[in-house]
């Protein structure tokens, strides 16, 4: 199995890019966001790679980190969810927006990617979220799904406070992203906590 490749871009297109290693082309099918970045480098690249072996065909997936390359084995766990659609999900939102709009239950971000209805949004916002709140990919909060800009540290303070008095990270975090959208940018972690209990009781 191919788990990484390193050399120059040959090429980059709309759904893949030709990579370079040795004199010998891969090519490799990727995200949006992992594509421009390949057609800005002009030296040596380095990517992640999941290979998927069929009876038909050998196909190479690249990502520009570890993390994205985690969150696309990830999606294809879900039920509908194959490469082309996890990869349509990574265009549209990047890992920590992806993790945001999990822990929030928020389908509307995931049904932003080309190909994914509702109904697949909101299955993949509910059989992941758990796995999501266990995983290591959850490296940090960046609450982009909270449509706020508080001050550092105010937000995950207020999930930590929940968290502390028995509730789920999962749960804290939707009730927090959504008192946050309510209070504004300027709430305090108090403030954040009282409106995420309530929240939580509603």
């Amino acid at each position: 199995m191919i788990a990484k490749l390193t050399g120059l871009v040959d090429s980059a297109g709309e759904d893949s890019a030709v990579i370079d290693v040795a004199g010998v082309g891969y090519l490799v099918f990727a995200s949006g966001r992992t594509l421009r970045w390949l057609a800005a480098q002009t030296g040596r690249v380095s990517l992640a790679v999941e290979t998927h072996v069929r009876e038909d065909h050998i196909h190479l997936y690249g990502f520009a980190d570890d993390l994205e390359r985690d969150w696309f084995c990830l999606l294809t766990t879900v039920q509908g969810v194959g490469a082309r659609v996890a990869l349509a999900i990574l265009t549209a939102l990047t890992p920590d927006q992806l993790a945001d709009a999990v822990l929030a239950q928020d389908k509307v971000q995931i049904a932003r990617a080309q190909g994914v209805g509702p109904k697949l949004a909101q299955r993949v916002t509910s059989e992941l979220k758990d796995r999501v709140e266990r995983m290591a990919v959850v490296r940090h909060v960046a609450f982009a799904a909270a449509g706020a800009v508080v001050e550092t540290g105010t937000l995950p303070d207020a999930v930590s406070a929940l968290v502390n008095l028995g509730y789920r990270r999962g749960d804290a975090f939707g009730a927090v992203s959504a008192a946050a959208r309510k209070l504004g940018d300027q709430a305090t972690v108090e403030a954040l906590v009282r409106a995420g209990l309530k929240e939580l009781g509603t």
